[in-house]
This record gives C-alpha cells, sequence and structure tokens, in this order.
C-alpha cells in the first residue's frame, strides 16, 4: 500500500477515534449537568443520549457539506441509516429476540417510516435537498423533540432523575472536550476519506456510504450490544430509531440548511432501498411485536448483499 494512502488510513481510524470518545464525554457531560439540573432521565435518554450517539454523522456530514463534499453527506446518511436498521438490528435479534413496546410500533417506528417517504420525496422532486427543505427537516426535528419531552413528561418515568456522575466544573469540561473531540474527527474523517477515495479511484458517494456510515455507526453497535448484555433490550429498538429519525432530521436537515445538497440520479437505488428497508423493519416488528433469529438473519443478508452491489457498481 503507498504511503500516502496509510497515512490517510491511519488518520481515518484516529478520526474515528476521536468521533466515538467525543461523543461519550458530551453524553457524560450533558447528562451531568441535566441531572443536576433535576432534569428526569427519560427526557435525557430521549433527547440528549439519541443525539450524542448520532454526533459522529452529524459531524462528519455537515463538515462534508461545508467543504463541498455533499455526496459524501448523503452517502453516509443513507449507509448508516442502514447499517443501524440491517446489522444493529440484525445482530441484536440474533443475540435475542428484541421485543417492541406498543408505543414504539404505534408512534416512533411509523413516524422514522414517514419522514423516510419525505426526505426521499423531497430528492425525487428536484434531485436536490434544498435549503427550505432543510429548514422544514430542523422544525419537524424541533416538533418531534417538544412532542417526546411533553410525553415523557406525561410518563409514570417522569420523576425519576439520574444521580450525577460529574461535579458541574468537571461536567462542562466533559462537554468542551467532546465537543472538541467530535468536530476534530469529523473533519480528520472527511478529509482523509476523501483523499483515500481521490487516490483509490472511489466515488465519495460509496466511501460515504460504506467506510464513513459504519466507521460513524459505531456508537450505536456499541451501545446496543452494551444494553442487549444488560437484558434492555428496547434500548436497542430505542437507540436505532432515534438516531435514524436523528440522522434525517437533523444530519440532513443541518446540512443542506448550510448549502443545498445536489444528488446524482445514481443515489436513486440507495434512497429507494432505504425506504424499502425502513417499511421492512416497520413490517417485521409489526407482524410479531419482535425481531427474532430469522429477521435477523435477513437483515444481515440484506446489508451484506447491498455493500457488494455498492462496491461493484463503483
Amino acid at each position: 500500500m503507498d504511503l500516502s494512502i496509510l497515512l490517510q488510513v491511519v488518520l481515518l481510524l484516529v478520526g474515528f477515534v476521536f468521533l466515538i470518545k467525543g461523543s461519550d464525554f458530551f453524553v457524560d457531560g450533558a447528562s451531568s449537568v441535566a441531572s443536576l439540573l433535576k432534569i428526569p432521565t427519560i427526557i435525557v435518554g430521549l433527547t440528549i443520549v439519541a443525539f450524542g450517539t448520532s454526533a459522529p454523522e452529524a459531524a462528519v456530514s455537515i463538515t462534508s457539506s461545508w467543504t463541498g463534499s455533499n455526496a459524501m453527506a448523503v452517502g453516509n446518511v443513507i449507509g448508516s441509516n442502514l447499517f443501524n436498521m440491517l446489522m444493529v438490528i440484525g445482530i441484536a435479534a440474533l443475540l435475542s429476540n428484541l421485543l417492541m413496546e406498543k408505543s414504539v410500533l404505534e408512534k416512533d417506528l411509523p413516524f422514522l417510516v414517514g419522514i423516510t417517504i419525505l426526505w426521499a420525496v423531497f430528492i425525487v422532486i428536484g434531485w436536490n435537498i434544498s435549503q427550505i427543505e432543510g429548514i422544514i427537516l430542523l422544525v419537524i426535528l424541533l416538533a418531534y423533540i417538544i412532542y417526546l419531552v411533553r410525553s415523557a413528561r406525561k410518563s409514570k418515568d417522569a420523576d425519576v432523575v439520574e444521580k450525577p456522575k460529574l461535579s458541574l466544573p468537571k461536567s462542562i469540561i466533559f462537554i468542551l472536550v467532546g465537543i472538541a473531540g467530535i468536530v476534530l474527527g469529523g473533519d480528520l474523517v472527511v478529509n482523509s476519506a476523501s483523499d483515500i477515495a481521490i487516490a483509490l479511484g472511489m466515488s465519495e458517494a460509496l466511501v460515504g456510504l460504506t467506510i464513513v456510515a459504519i466507521g460513524t455507526s459505531l456508537p450505536e453497535l456499541v451501545t446496543s450490544i452494551t444494553a442487549l448484555k444488560k437484558g434492555e433490550n428496547q434500548l436497542v429498538i430505542g437507540n436505532v430509531i432515534g438516531s435514524n429519525i436523528f440522522n434525517i432530521l437533523f444530519v440532513l436537515g443541518a446540512s443542506s440548511a448550510i448549502s443545498a445538497i445536489p444528488l446524482d440520479s445514481s443515489l436513486l437505488i440507495d434512497v429507494i432501498f432505504m425506504v424499502a428497508v425502513t417499511v421492512l423493519c416497520f413490517i417485521f416488528g409489526k407482524t410479531q411485536d419482535k425481531y427474532d433469529k430469522k429477521e435477523g438473519i435477513i437483515l444481515i443478508a440484506l446489508f451484506i448483499v447491498y455493500m457488494a452491489f455498492a462496491i461493484l457498481r463503483n
């Protein structure tokens, strides 16, 4: 391997480490501040933690949009959402049956299907995501967060406040260090991935769909497997659905609000596949109120086939 490419691979890996550890620091610091302010644990989980696990995707896509690498920004979101639904849920379902709560099946999962279709419609209308459409996605996100917070306050867990893990000064340091790590990691990943793509003759879209998407989805995978080991199956489903919602509404919303994102018509297949997979996950969950091993195998197989198609297409 050429030394320059090897260096970019090392920088890419370093960038992923900064992204993942940065999001960990940010979540720990923000959660502690929330606890010190007596904000209920359930609200922290629905907002801060969900945003924290999507922070790597946000950093990469927003940086890509800012530097004009729009194909990578979109590819990252598509690849990340597919990895979450096919690999994270698939692997978790292989390890244990994932039972679905009624509220998730009736509200959160249909909402994810709805915004995925809306995003696909935005693309088909003009082969881009305009700044106005980006702002619309951000407004929908704000409305969704308000709905989550109001619903959480009415639930029986609304008064449960987690004991702060850190003091206020330490929490602030963790937040600042986390943000710095996320920003630096995002910059390293975008720059090194772009250089690798150019050196190997790969398109930015392919790098975003594969290498970058899988790398930025590692927090979701690690979080889900850890939750599964603790017997908290619902956290796996909540983590995937919440992350995918944030990826579409915040990551793509913020990226396109900064600069309209034009799309190549070759990505139409990827967009359609993403919509189809989201609908399939809804059908799998709805039929038995759970994801079992057979469905887990199907989801993993679909991801392998899609990756092979994406690589061969390039």
